[in-house]
């Protein structure tokens, strides 16, 4: 990265990095400098022959080749290293190299994606300090820029809704010592965020292996840790490797520092998902991870106590107790306190020259000495150190560097002119000392609680830019005569400052606070550095026709036979303005004859529909009942079915009493044969079902006699109280038979525990005219009020709530005003677009003119009617297509209704720029469908303001003079006049489930599969309820209430409020026959408060015994030994009765071979019962029945050729003979119930052979058949599309019960191939530049380091050819030139007074300006232009041009305008990490071009089998949405070019 080598505490220049020549000097410098300073672990002599580190820490290290201040120690701590690893980890070197290995091997395999979901609230995670330094410190940065970027960085974090805490190992700091300038960066920051931030910050860890941070893993159990992969040093990056090894195996997750990036909704990031193989290495090699960690530990623990500066002992041990010393004289001096500013710079200031007027004085160097010394410095081209006046001026302009940062606000300092000479050798050593200095005094002030100091302003302690600015001036502008006054406030506080010095230093004459400089010593090098910026056939007809019938049986599969037949209607007002406009138009005072008859055809024909369903129930009720009591949960589903089609409520009624009854006499049965054995409580909850509906929906039926009966059924099940509140007349003499059929259980808790799925919702009773199958609530009557009135709407809704209804509402409305008008609906796969259309078909029947259809579908490599249906069914990039077509702009005018659903895709990692354009190019109104928006609010507001653009731009248009807009609004028809056009945005919020989802968790333990609940409070630790309460996504079912509440009285006895929760006497059930889930839900409500209150109160270890309780206890065990025993996992589920089940699994050959295990299983269950002679009786009748045809063909044609009586007759026997034949063998091949899966009763056998008969020409027919007939399918996207959607309906009608599917499927189909034209180097030269631009798919940088030496991909793709390049380049040229203009343009709009502030910590940097001192307007640059960047970033050398270099543009960007590189449609040619390491591209769409081996790919290119596929499909509808494109484009068909895109999209189908 250009970047990598600045200088972190260098000023620099505003752009760019160094040039060749300037590197290859610092690079001298540091050898050379080397040789005056020795680290405290020096111990050998022949450091010089060192081996030279690993290329990635010079790499890591812009730091450490052009951070000057660091030059001096970095050959030291490559001594350090191989002193340790020489003398103490010599046996270890090849762990070492083999924990490295697996580390990038893992890493490599990291996957690149959002951190944090749309719920996070219960997401708690931790970030490793050291980490966060390491990833800011990498580059020339400033002190406080480098403090303003963590703020961002962590503040990016919060608002997002994130928790998480901050730590800093205790061991790791020893590895600083080396670094001081890291080791003062690292303490200021602890201190910072500790005093000045809400952050919690843990220091007390002494390492990843103390047993403090093991129980802290195991009470807080974090999402995941943020980790760096890249150590300053190679010791450091060994310790990293094994905490991420340690983390790894205590199955917690681990995101990587390096390679984040962030946008308006999301943090992205490297994420390592822990698994088998991580805990298994970690196990195996636990004792030589452990071993090094203690061995570096204690190497680093030696006493830190000598080092050398300019060849003078410098002990940092006496620096240390110095600093002890200075501080008590300090507080005596100032007892009342100061701001930490002025406390640093005076003790660091005392103790530096104390301790180096000791080393020259014990270092008694006489004049020959002396003069030796400068001949061997001359010898190495050094100079002599600093005298101690010389180091006393430097500390002069130390002191008053910190006068300007107390007087000068953050808009001056921002214009500071910048210095671009670096300090000169002789300076460098003694900064490096007051580094340590800087060190421990913050150390040791830490431990001062009895000082009253003021840290706010711990973030500013220095000034790099400002120091240089001071010694520019001092030595070279004053010394030619320019003298400035300093302000007489300035000058006060610097005399004050150095006054103190000089009281501290009592024993040393160190001079007075003026002149500033004495000396003519230069401390600034004079040369400066370098830097550079930077229409359709018959045939195909009769295919649609086939497809749209197709659609119509699919649409049956997903919700029934819902058909209506739509007409146009011409005369009737399109736009009711409000549901009350509705209702009132059908309440007319006065009605004509025409409608009196109508409605009284109307009722007639509603008494001959009730008459006709009860014939249909007194035919089927005895059937039923007779069902119910043979099989009872076939009978309920037979009695429900009915009642699902029945329309009339008496019926209802009639059915639901007689379902009572029966009930009723099955439980009674049921309890005399079990006695007191366990009862089958399922009965039980049908008898209270039943009595729930018939209060509910038929209360007005009621009579005295069915208000007695169901009383006495609540006695039966021993709910006396209700039983009593509901009717008191009920037979007394009974009460000994009655209680043997009880359920020995209270009634709410019953229902709780049992009957949490059937409880009702609290529902409107007031029927909508708008809605015929049911009473719309509130907020979808919002709905449908937005669709009348052609508005715009935000709907959020949980899954299955039906926000999906106000599409279907809104189709048939644009269907009803016209023949013209269209409806879009985007989908963001096309999975979903067969599903919409199999239910527009079944929904919806219309005649329209010749040419026109209902609906049409536009996809990337599939399309039919796409533009002459009035509902098409798209993906989001087909409508781009569409929308920007110039071909198709009439068509556009025509779309009434666009309706996103998914829309928070637009908050997504790939694709979500297309939505986002979508939504802003649109100008009709719009439905955008979501579950899971984090934040609707904002992307509301966010879509009002596009409206507002549009209409403001359509008024213009409108208004200025010639527009063609009159004359056109003269043309329209009089329908489309009164469509009414509407620019309101409106948000529609709907949160509760309509179904309670209840998670368990699956372990193999003893061969056998244990299947735990999992509660949702298991999920959550102490820490986490008490710093941040229950996460509003954490919800219960009622049984999980239940749970909670038994748990709570188990584990606190004397339970204050025991009585008062208990479900029999809490007020919202108590004596309440039907408890709603509005009721369940405020018991669930009540709990989670009363176990906020226990923390509350002191009962912490309860709690924490409470969650511990209710957590599950799965054995851990490979994959491997649970895929091979899965097919006895699913018959315990049928057991369990727990079926239908989906499978999901993440590769799509285990989803075909789990298939095939458990249909073989079945198999190998169903010949060990059945009969060992019957497949040779099955192949014996087989054989007749065979030759039985044969014969009757024969007689068949006799027959034909000559008629007689005699072959009549032998045909007559001979059908009779196949008949029999038939029979038998169908009996003797009918699968058993308990050898099958399937529900042969849900799906009719003509509608069976009906579906099947579809995949007759599939290549996987065979398969399929057989595995459907045990209840079984796979479902993945490397199937047929039509053998998919067969699976998928069979699944939803019930009649397939287990099935295996791929995580992420798409929707897949097969194109036809075309000729050949263009040769395979071509083809491949033409995959090469499209895989650089499309479907990128980075690999964290330290993947280059694991790349394996043999394999059949290239793994890591190569850079775009050079022409290919140089226009890339220039795209990205302009990109960058116009978004630095918008960028320019929009600072306008930033918060100033929030840039002026600390992120976090809201730390002010803005006061009145001096403007009395002529020395700080001298060091102004009134010609530097920084208004449209951070004031912050200013201090570093950033000005505004730098907005137009894309890789300053998240740095230098004011952050409250809330826009980063992101938004800039750049194609990266070269990406770079924060450690400035180049991040490859994945070659996985090239080198599966050339090999054509997905096992390949899956295996050199660090991609599992699902994903591999998924990229190489996505990456084919690209070249097949490209060709589509230029299709549409192109006028000519036969364009070369269009040409070639259709050869690539063939030749790659083909392949994949």
């Amino acid at each position: 990265m250009a970047s990598a080598q600045t200088d972190p505490q260098e000023d620099g220049s505003v752009n760019g990095s160094e040039s060749d020549s300037s590197a290859d000097e610092e690079s001298e410098t540091t050898d050379s400098s080397l040789e005056h300073y020795s680290s405290p672990f020096d111990g050998e002599e022949d450091g010089e022959n060192e081996v030279e580190e690993d290329k990635s820490h010079h790499d890591f290290s812009g730091i450490l080749r052009a951070e000057e201040e660091l030059q001096h120690v970095s050959k030291a701590d490559r001594e350090d290293s191989k002193e340790l690893r020489d003398t103490q980890q010599r046996e270890c070197l090849g762990f070492l190299k083999k924990l490295s290995l697996f580390v990038w091997k893992s890493l490599s395999q990291a996957k690149y994606v959002s951190l944090l979901n749309d719920f996070v609230e219960s997401e708690f995670f931790v970030i490793d300090g050291d980490s966060l330094l390491l990833k800011y410190l990498c580059k020339k940065r400033q002190y406080l820029p480098f403090f303003y970027l963590v703020e961002c960085f962590l503040l990016d974090f919060t608002q997002k809704g994130a928790k998480y805490v901050i730590v800093f190992f205790k061991d790791v700091e020893q590895m600083y010592f080396s670094y001081p300038i890291f080791l003062f960066h690292r303490t200021a920051l602890i201190q910072h965020l500790k005093c000045n931030t809400d952050i919690v910050i843990h220091t007390e860890f002494s390492n990843c292996f103390s047993p403090e941070w093991q129980i802290f893993l195991k009470e807080s159990y974090p999402y995941f840790v943020i980790i760096s992969d890249l150590g300053l040093t190679s010791l450091q990056e060994d310790y990293l490797h094994i905490f991420i090894a340690h983390t790894l195996s205590k199955k917690i997750n681990v995101v990587l520092t390096s390679g984040q990036e962030s946008d308006t909704l999301r943090v992205y990031g490297y994420y390592v998902q822990n698994a088998y193989e991580h805990r298994s290495f970690f196990q195996q090699h636990e004792k030589d991870l452990q071993h090094i960690c203690e061995t570096t530990v204690k190497h680093l623990q030696k006493p830190q106590d000598t080092a050398y500066l300019y060849n003078l002992k410098m002990s940092l041990r006496n620096i240390q107790e110095e600093v002890c010393r200075t501080i008590l004289l300090l507080k005596h001096l100032w007892p009342e306190g100061s701001d930490i500013r002025r406390i640093v710079c005076v003790l660091t200031c005392t103790v530096g020259l104390k301790i180096y007027s000791n080393m020259l004085e014990n270092a008694k160097v006489s004049e020959e000495t002396k003069e030796q010394l400068t001949k061997n410095f001359s010898q190495k081209e050094e100079s002599e150190a600093l005298t101690l006046e010389e180091a006393t001026d430097l500390c002069r302009m130390q002191c008053l560097s910190v006068v300007f940062l107390l007087h000068l606000p953050l808009s001056q300092r921002a214009r500071i002119r910048i210095i671009n000479s670096c300090w000169t050798k002789q300076v460098l050593p003694f900064i490096i000392m007051q580094q340590h200095c800087d060190y421990f005094v913050l150390k040791q002030l830490n431990d001062e609680s009895d000082w009253q100091l003021d840290l706010t302003h711990l973030p500013d302690l220095r000034d790099n830019s400002l120091l240089k600015n001071l010694s520019h001036y001092y030595e070279i502008e004053y010394c030619s005569g320019l003298n400035l006054e300093l302000g007489k406030k300035m000058k006060s506080e610097y005399q004050y400052l150095w006054n103190t010095v000089t009281k501290l230093a009592a024993s040393c004459d160190f001079g007075d606070a003026f002149p500033v400089r004495t000396t003519s010593q230069l401390f600034l090098e004079q040369k400066q550095m370098l830097f550079k910026a930077k229409s359709k056939c018959p045939k195909e007809r009769r295919g649609i026709q086939k497809l749209q019938s197709y659609y119509r049986l699919y649409g049956r599969s997903l919700e029934g036979n819902i058909s209506k037949t739509i007409v146009t209607q011409v005369d009737v007002p399109l736009v009711p303005t409000s549901t009350k406009a509705a209702v009132t138009k059908t309440k007319k005072l006065h009605k004509s004859k025409a409608e009196i008859i109508a409605e009284e055809n109307q009722k007639r024909l509603g008494a001959k529909e009730e008459k006709k369903e009860q014939e249909q129930w007194s035919a089927l009720s005895v059937s039923t009942e007779s069902e119910i009591k043979e099989n009872f949960t076939c009978g309920i589903n037979r009695l429900e079915n009915f009642l699902k089609t029945c329309q009339s409520n008496s019926v209802k009624f009639t059915a639901e009493m007689a379902g009572l009854n029966v009930c009723l006499e099955v439980w009674k049965e049921h309890c005399r044969s079990q006695g007191k054995k366990t009862r089958d409580l399922s009965i039980a909850v049908q008898v209270m079902r039943r009595i729930h509906i018939i209060l509910e929906k038929h209360q007005e039926l009621l009579k005295k006699s069915h208000v007695q009966k169901l009383s006495r059924c609540l006695k039966y099940l021993g709910f006396e109280n209700l039983a009593c509140s509901l009717s008191s007349q009920i037979i007394e003499s009974d009460n000994e038979k009655i209680t043997e059929y009880t359920t020995e259980m209270g009634a709410a808790r019953f229902q709780l525990q049992y009957m949490g799925c059937y409880l009702f919702r609290e529902e409107r009773k007031d029927p909508d005219p708008r809605v015929q199958h049911f009473i719309p609530d509130t907020w979808q009557r919002e709905l449908l009020d937005v669709v009348d009135n052609n508005e715009s709407a935000v709907i959020v809704a949980p899954t299955s709530s039906g926000k999906t209804y106000a599409s279907y509402y809104c189709m048939e409305k644009v269907l009803k005003e016209s023949n013209e008008g269209v409806v879009v609906y985007v989908s963001p796969t096309k999975a979903l677009v067969n599903q919409v259309m199999g239910t527009i078909y079944n929904r919806f029947t219309k005649t329209l003119p010749h040419g026109l259809v209902v609906g049409g579908t536009f996809t990337r490599d599939y399309r039919h009617d796409t533009l002459n249906c009035q509902i098409l069914v798209t993906v989001p990039q087909c409508l781009e297509i569409l929308l920007l077509s110039p071909h198709r702009q009439d068509w556009v005018k025509r779309i009434r209704y666009v309706i996103f659903d998914e829309v928070h895709c637009l908050g997504g990692e790939i694709g979500a720029e297309v939505w986002e354009h979508l939504l802003v190019m649109i100008r009709c109104p719009f439905l955008a469908l979501s579950a899971t928006i984090s934040n609707p609010e904002h992307l509301t507001e966010w879509l009002q303001s596009v409206k507002r653009y549009w209409q403001l731009a359509e008024s213009t248009i409108e208004e200025s003079p010639g527009s063609s807009t009159t004359a056109r609004k003269c043309t329209r028809k009089q329908k489309l006049q009164k469509t009414k056009k509407s620019y309101r945005v409106r948000l529609v919020l709907h949160g509760d489930r309509y179904n309670d989802l209840e998670k368990y968790v699956c372990s193999l333990k003893d061969n056998d599969f244990v299947i735990d609940h999992y509660h949702p409070c298991a999920a959550l630790t102490v820490s986490h309820i008490e710093n941040y309460g229950i996460p509003s996504d954490t919800t219960f079912s009622p049984r999980e209430s239940i749970q909670l509440y038994d748990m709570m009285a188990k584990v606190w006895e004397e339970w204050p409020r025991l009585q008062e929760l208990d479900p029999e006497e809490f007020t919202s059930f108590k004596n309440k026959i039907v408890i709603t889930k509005a009721d369940a839900k405020n018991y669930e409500q009540e709990l989670k408060k009363e176990l906020i209150n226990w923390i509350i109160l002191g009962q912490r270890e309860k709690v924490h015994q409470l969650l511990e309780s209710l957590k599950p206890h799965p054995v851990d065990c490979s994959e491997n030994e649970k895929r091979i025993r899965f097919a006895h996992f699913v018959e315990k589920l049928q057991d369990m009765d727990k079926l239908p089940a989906i499978f999901f699994m993440f590769n799509i050959h285990s989803v075909e071979k789990t298939a095939m295990d458990a249909f073989y299983n079945l198999m190998k269950k169903q010949r060990s019962e059945q009969d060992p002679n019957t497949e040779k009786k099955i192949k014996r009748l087989t054989d007749k029945l065979r030759k039985t045809n044969k014969t009757l063909g024969r007689h068949l044609a006799a027959t034909l050729k000559k008629q007689s009586s005699t072959n009549l007759e032998r045909m007559i026997l001979n059908l009779n003979e196949k008949q029999h034949l038939r029979k038998r063998l169908e009996k003797l091949t009918k699968v058993p119930p308990d050898s099958t899966y399937a529900n042969s009763k849900a799906v009719d056998k003509e509608t069976l052979m009906e579906i099947v008969h579809r995949i007759r020409f599939q290549r996987k027919r065979f398969q399929l058949r057989m595995l459907a007939q045990k209840g079984i399918g796979y479902h993945h996207a490397s199937m047929a599309y039509k053998e998919r959607q067969v699976v998928e309906m069979l699944f939803r009608m019930g009649y397939i019960r287990v099935e295996f599917s791929y995580f992420a499927y798409l929707l897949y189909f097969l194109s036809e191939i075309g000729s050949t034209v263009f040769s395979e180097d071509v083809m491949e030269q033409l995959v090469l530049v499209l895989a650089n631009l499309f479907g990128r798919r980075y690999l964290p940088a330290c993947a280059t380091k694991f790349r394996r030496t043999s394999c059949q991909s290239k793994v890591f793709l190569e850079d775009l050819p050079e022409e290919f390049a140089a226009a890339v380049h220039e795209y990205n040229c302009k990109i960058e030139k116009n978004f630095g203009c918008f960028l320019l343009t929009v600072a306008k709009l930033a918060d100033m007074k929030q840039e002026y502030q600390l992120p976090l910590s809201k730390i002010d940097f803005t006061h009145k300006e001096c403007d009395n001192s002529e020395l700080t307007s001298h060091l102004m640059n009134s010609t530097k232009s920084i208004a449209s960047v951070s004031p912050f970033t200013c201090l570093s050398g950033t000005v505004d041009q730098d907005l137009f270099d894309a890789e300053n543009v998240n740095e230098a960007v004011l952050r409250t305008i809330g826009v980063n590189v992101r938004n800039a449609p750049l194609c990266w040619l070269e990406k770079y990490d924060n450690q400035g390491r180049r991040m490859p591209l994945n070659a996985y769409a090239l080198d599966f071009f050339k090999h054509g081996s997905l096992i390949a790919v899956t295996r050199d290119n660090w991609l599992n089998e699902g994903d591999a596929y998924n990229l190489l499909k996505d990456f084919s509808l690209l070249i097949k949405a490209i060709r589509t494109s230029l299709g549409e484009l192109c006028d000519d068909p036969n364009d070369n070019v269009v040409l070639a895109f259709q050869q690539l999209s063939e030749s790659y189908c083909e392949k994949l």
